[in-house]
């Protein structure tokens, strides 16, 4: 894996965990602004957001395959700097447009995207290319450094722009690893493609506090039955295939497999004991609503910044037992 993927690889990784509450402390580190690839996709894939995992039992991990090394292509003559017939916005971003698109909807910021793209630094040097790898790449456009949420909001299908993002939009002046780009990049930009987002699910009515008519277990537990399914039932250490929703008791949701539009696995061994417990209630085809307490959750105070605390309140569908 070349140093540009494996950045964006650990950005998915990291910002699953943390939309979810992961339990796992030892999860790498890294910022937010990180480069788009193609193999993100396969890491967004592989590892994808996790339900609640329990810190004692960390989910396995698969690791990419490997691919080619990308052919380096040479660099547009403009590179070292946009030439006086670009375009700028207020943040410094510049850019000239190589092809137009088609029709009038561009992405937003919470946008999925999907494009072709080959980045250089101010030499000249190639540093990563989906139009080498002769695969697009998909990502969140949030995702990504400021001069690519900025710029691609800017486009429409089918158009192709040259960037020349400031080092302040990109990854700043000094590299960040050896051979990382550092200081004003330039990329060639595609736009394939624009996902929008699912709606929000409604916070349920009753997220504040189990209802009187929830049936509750010997743990404390609560649990309503809002779709029964005829599948089968999962055990404790059963591999399964979810959709599902969290809030806090304020109604803030904290975490959402339908807002990334993607069934969730996971090991009824590996979450918290709340959903280890009461997902082995469920047949396949089930959608259960889970009221929490606290000791089978994450507890009463954050293990991070951001982590869900105290009671917390899940709709899950159980789409397979696998």
């Amino acid at each position: 894996m070349n140093r540009s993927h494996f950045l964006l690889s650990v950005l998915v990784t990291q910002l699953a965990c943390a939309s979810a509450g992961c339990r796992n402390k030892n999860s790498t580190e890294q910022d937010a602004e990180s480069p788009p690839d193609a193999s993100s996709v396969q890491a967004e894939e592989e590892e994808a957001a996790p339900a609640p995992h329990n810190k004692e039992k960390p989910a396995e991990k698969k690791s990419a395959p490997t691919k080619p090394e990308a052919k380096m292509i040479p660099a547009p003559d403009d590179v070292a700097a946009p030439p006086a017939t670009a375009q700028k916005s207020a943040s410094g971003l510049a850019w000239t447009v190589l092809t137009p698109g088609t029709g009038s909807d561009k992405p937003e910021a919470t946008d999925k995207v999907t494009v072709h793209y080959s980045g250089w630094d101010k030499s000249g040097k190639m540093f990563d290319s989906s139009v080498a790898r002769g695969e697009p790449t998909s990502f969140p456009l949030n995702g990504v450094i400021k001069g690519w949420t900025e710029g691609l909001q800017l486009m429409t299908v089918g158009e192709k722009r040259r960037f020349w993002i400031p080092a302040d939009l990109a990854y700043g002046e000094k590299p960040r690893r050896p051979g990382a780009p550092s200081g004003q990049l330039t990329f060639d930009v595609e736009l394939l493609e624009i996902k929008h987002p699912p709606k929000p699910p409604e916070v349920p009515a009753d997220v504040a506090a189990a209802p009187a008519d929830a049936t509750k277990t010997a743990s404390g537990l609560a649990y309503k039955i809002l779709k029964q399914g005829e599948g089968k039932l999962p055990g404790p250490t059963s591999p399964v295939l979810v959709h599902y929703s969290g809030w806090t008791k304020d109604g803030k949701m904290f975490d959402s497999s339908v807002l990334r539009d993607r069934p969730q696995p996971l090991r009824l061994n590996q979450v918290i004991p709340g959903w280890t417990e009461g997902l082995q209630l469920m047949k396949a085809g089930s959608k259960f609503r889970f009221w929490i307490p606290p000791n089978l959750a994450y507890g009463e105070k954050p293990q991070h910044p951001g982590a869900p605390t105290g009671q917390l309140t899940f709709d899950v569908e159980l789409i397979e037992v696998m």
